[in-house]
């Protein structure tokens, strides 16, 4: 059973920086793409950021290109997401996913591709 657990949320100023770390209970990391997504009230679940297992590579929604950077710790099982620059608009909680390789890299960020999910851990950033 996968399970990831996220951590590393909290309270920062506008222009302020955290990171996210994503625990992850086996291997996953080396063979599933592995995804950031986050949600505040009133709102969908959006993608944010993701890293192909097969391409290797990250994507990004353009809400967030420029200062948010997606990695991957295989050694720890760890997926992390370094967000700079944060403005109050990238407020809300934010979730870990994983999915299986075989998913078409332009929907990389489509949260119905995404069976494993976090708990969540929330991202509060003020004017």
């Amino acid at each position: 059973q996968v399970q990831l657990m996220e951590s590393g949320g909290g309270s920062v100023q506008s222009g302020g920086s955290l990171r996210l770390s994503c625990a992850a209970s086996s291997f996953i990391t080396r063979r599933y793409s592995m995804a950031w997504f986050r949600q505040s009230p009133g709102k969908e679940r959006e993608g944010v950021a993701a890293f192909s297992a097969e391409r290797g590579i990250p994507y990004y929604a353009d809400s967030v290109k420029g200062r948010f950077d997606i990695s991957l710790d295989n050694t720890r099982n760890t997926v992390y997401l370094q967000m700079n620059n944060l403005k109050p608009e990238d407020s809300g909680m934010y979730y870990c996913a994983a999915t299986p390789p075989g998913i078409a890299f332009r929907s990389i960020l489509d949260v119905d591709l995404y069976p494993r999910w976090g708990q969540g851990t929330q991202v509060t950033v003020s004017s």
